[in-house]
C-alpha cells in the first residue's frame, strides 16, 4: 500500500501549519526495525507504543505504560499509523489540535521480530499482527527483552473498539518492575521531563 494511503488517517487529523509533528516525507527505514515509546500528556496522560512495520510506525495507546513485570497485562488500544520520523518527535502539540499536549520520548531503540507458527517456522511480522499475535525482542535504553502483543477484541460486530494486551515474557530471574511515574519520567532523547518540555516550549513562544 502506498505511503500516502497508510498515513491518510494520520495526516487527516492534523494541521501541519500549527503542529510541529512531522507530516511524513518518507524517512529511510534503516537496517533494523525501530520502536519508540512516548509519554503523551493530553486529555489523559498515557504512553504511546510504536513499532516500525515496513514504512510506518504501527501504534497503540497504553494507559498504564509498558511493564517489565511478566505478571502485568497492559491494555493496548490501536491508533492510526504514524510516519517513521515520529520516533524523534518531542514537544508540545498546540491546544485545540488533535492530541493537544506535551510529548516526550521515554524510550527508543530497535526490535527483533520473533513470531513463529505452530511448527516453529518464522512468520512475517506484519502478517503476525494481522493474525492478532506477535512476539518480539526489544533493545531499548529502558525496555529490553521479549514481549508479546495479543489482540483480544477485534472491534468488529459491535463489540467495542479493537483492543490488545502487551505482556513481557518471563525470562530467567530478572528483577521485575512496572512503568515509571509519567510526571517524573525523563526523556531518553533529551533527559527532560514533561514539565520541562512544556516550559521550554512556552519560553520559545514568548
Amino acid at each position: 500500500m502506498a505511503d500516502r494511503d497508510r498515513l491518510r488517517d494520520y495526516r487527516g487529523k492534523r494541521d501541519f501549519d500549527r503542529t510541529g509533528e512531522p507530516p511524513g516525507r518518507g524517512a529511510p527505514a534503516g537496517d533494523r526495525p525501530r520502536f519508540v515509546v512516548q509519554i503523551h500528556d493530553a486529555s489523559t496522560t498515557h504512553f504511546d507504543f510504536r513499532l516500525q512495520v515496513d514504512d510506518v510506525l504501527k501504534s497503540w495507546s497504553i494507559p498504564k505504560g509498558p511493564s517489565a513485570d511478566p505478571k502485568d497485562k497492559r491494555l493496548a488500544v490501536p491508533t492510526e499509523d504514524h510516519p517513521l520520523e515520529y520516533e524523534e518527535f518531542e514537544g508540545v502539540i498546540p491546544r485545540g489540535e488533535y492530541g493537544g499536549g506535551t510529548v516526550i520520548v521515554w524510550d527508543h531503540g530497535t526490535y527483533e521480530p520473533l513470531s513463529h507458527d505452530r511448527e516453529g517456522r518464522p512468520v512475517d511480522f506484519a502478517e503476525s499482527l494481522e493474525r492478532g499475535h506477535a512476539t518480539f525482542r526489544l533493545r531499548g535504553s529502558k525496555l529490553r527483552g521479549e514481549y508479546a502483543l495479543t489482540r483480544f477484541r477485534s472491534g468488529r460486530g459491535g463489540d467495542g473498539e479493537e483492543a490488545w494486551l502487551l505482556v513481557k515474557r518471563a525470562q530467567g530471574a530478572a528483577r521485575a518492575h512496572g512503568a515509571p511515574d509519567p510526571r517524573r519520567a525523563r526523556s531518553a532523547m533529551s533527559g527532560r521531563t514533561l514539565a520541562q518540555v512544556a516550559s521550554d516550549a512556552e519560553e520559545a513562544a514568548e
